[in-house]
C-alpha cells in the first residue's frame, strides 16, 4: 500500500506541514509513504502538441509526454501509488499555476475510458497492451492552503483540487480547507487543523484496496458543501429550481424546508459524475461525436478554401494592425 504525498507550495511552509501529517497518520495506519515538494521541480504547461495521444495510437506501451522537464518525476510517482494526499496554495481566489500545469500533463493523456478503448483495440489486434499501472483505482484527499480570513477568497481552492480526480477516475475520501493561515500563523499552532489533516491519511489507508462501491468515508472538514460526491460548496443555480454541481456535473433539485433549502440529487447523477466510469464515458463520446461533426467541416473543399484565405489575414494581423 503506497500513499504519495505531493506540496505545491514553499519548502518546509505549511503545505508540507499539513502533507506530512497526513503522511504520518497513513504510515501509523500501515501505509508505504512517499513525499515529494514540487517547488524545485519544472512543470512546463501543456503545448497541445498531441504527442502523447500519438504514442498511444501508434501502439506504445508507455505514454510519455514529449518536453523535457521534470514532469515525468511527479507521473511516475503517481503511477506508483494507490492513495494520493496533494495540499497547494491558493494565491488569487483558486490554486497557483504549478498545479494546473500538472493536472493538465497527466490527466487527459490518463483518461480512463481512453485508454480503455485503446486497450481492446490492441487486444483485437492482437498488439501490446498498456501499462497496467494507468488501470489502477486509487483514492485521494486534498488539503488547500490559504492566508485570507474571508473564505470567499479561497473559494476555488478546493475545487481546482478536485479536477484532478475526473479523468483518472479516483475517488475521494476527503478534504481540509486550510484557509486564514494569515491569522493562524502555522499550522502547528492549530491542532485541529492538524487532526483533520491526520484524519486523510487515515482514510486513504483504510480505503486503498477496497472497490470504489465498499468506501462511503468522507474525512477532514465536516460535510458543510451540499454536493454528495465532492462536498464542495459551489452550485450553479437555475430559475426553475434545477441546480448543478460544476465540479462533478451532477444535476439536483432544489427543495424549500421550513428552515432553509436542501437540494435532492438522484442516484442516476451520481452515478454519471465525472469521476466515475460513465462520467469519463460521456465525456468520451462527447469528444468521439465531434470528431464525426468536425473532421468533414474541415476537409469539405469550400471550406477549405474559404479557412486558408481568411488565415491569410490573420497571418498579417501584425501588418494590418500597426502592431509592433
Amino acid at each position: 500500500m503506497n500513499i504519495l504525498g505531493l506540496s505545491f507550495g514553499r519548502p518546509s511552509q505549511r503545505c508540507d506541514i499539513l502533507v506530512k501529517e497526513a503522511l504520518f497518520a497513513a504510515h501509523e495506519a500501515g501505509a508505504d509513504v512517499r513525499f515529494l515538494n514540487t517547488m524545485a521541480l519544472r512543470i512546463d504547461h501543456c503545448h497541445a502538441c498531441d504527442f502523447c495521444s500519438r504514442c498511444r495510437e501508434r501502439g506504445d506501451v508507455e505514454i510519455h509526454c514529449c518536453l523535457k522537464d521534470d514532469y515525468h518525476v511527479l507521473e511516475e510517482a503517481w503511477l506508483d501509488c494507490d492513495g494520493i494526499v496533494i495540499a497547494a496554495p491558493v494565491y488569487a481566489v483558486g490554486i497557483g499555476g504549478q498545479f494546473k500545469n500538472f493536472l493538465d500533463r497527466l490527466c487527459p493523456s490518463h483518461d480512463r475510458a481512453t485508454l480503455l478503448e485503446a486497450n481492446r483495440n490492441r487486444q483485437a489486434d492482437g498488439k501490446p497492451l498498456l501499462d497496467p499501472r494507468y488501470f489502477r483505482d486509487r483514492y485521494s484527499a486534498y488539503i488547500s492552503v490559504g492566508g485570507a480570513h474571508a473564505r470567499n477568497w479561497v473559494a476555488l481552492g478546493l475545487p481546482m483540487l478536485h479536477l484532478f480526480d475526473f479523468s483518472t477516475t479516483q475517488k475521494c475520501v476527503g478534504h481540509v480547507d486550510a484557509y486564514d493561515q494569515g491569522n493562524t500563523g502555522s499550522p502547528i499552532l492549530d491542532r485541529d487543523l492538524l487532526r483533520r489533516c491526520a484524519s486523510l491519511g487515515t482514510a486513504l489507508a483504510e480505503a486503498v484496496g477496497r472497490p470504489y462501491s465498499d468506501v462511503d468515508t468522507w474525512a477532514g472538514d465536516p460535510d458543510d458543501g451540499v454536493c454528495p460526491v465532492c462536498h464542495c460548496r459551489l452550485l450553479n443555480f437555475s430559475r426553475t429550481g434545477d441546480v448543478e454541481c460544476p465540479i462533478c456535473g451532477i444535476q439536483g433539485r432544489l427543495e424549500q424546508e421550513e428552515d432553509g433549502f436542501s437540494v435532492s440529487w438522484s442516484e442516476e447523477q451520481l452515478r454519471r459524475a465525472r469521476n466515475t466510469l460513465r462520467g469519463v464515458y460521456e465525456h468520451y463520446d462527447e469528444i468521439q461525436n465531434m470528431i464525426r461533426i468536425c473532421v468533414p467541416k474541415l476537409t469539405d473543399p469550400d471550406n477549405a478554401a474559404l479557412i486558408e484565405r481568411e488565415m491569410e489575414r490573420y497571418a498579417r494581423f501584425d501588418t494590418l494592425t500597426g502592431n509592433p
